[in-house]
């Protein structure tokens, strides 16, 4: 069965960390962009950011940068994000997901994979 599974969403402070991981069972990796889009109440989902299978290339968005790390280990064919000195705005549903290579962008039109998205909530 072709599946994301996610895990460590939850509740934390502000200026907190929380870990999320992302594990593929069924789909290959090669090839692929794996990473996160978050959705907060009332606006679309966006894009987190991602790690290239070809080269471990990463991106993040402008306001995760600096704060967010994604990384990942094949042999478990998990990817992570560690999420550092979280801040209200981060919270959100975020989702696993993963995009061919040759697709070249980030977006939910490319998107072939979804995770079934955990809860990231920050509030003191």
């Amino acid at each position: 069965q072709e599946q994301l599974v996610e895990s460590g969403g939850g509740l934390v402070q502000p200026g907190g960390s929380l870990r999320l991981s992302c594990t593929a069972s069924g789909i290959p990796l090669d090839w692929r962009m794996i990473g996160w889009f978050r959705q907060a109440p009332g606006k679309e989902r966006e894009g987190v950011s991602y790690i290239r299978s070809s080269d471990d290339g990463t991106w993040y968005s402008d306001s995760v940068k600096g704060r967010f790390t994604i990384s990942r280990d094949d042999a478990k064919k998990t990817a992570y994000l560690q999420m550092d000195s979280l801040k209200s705005e981060d919270t959100a549903v975020y989702y696993c997901a993963t995009v061919p290579l040759s697709r070249g962008l980030w977006t939910t039109s490319y998107v072939e994979y979804w995770g079934q998205g955990t809860q990231v909530t920050v509030s003191s």
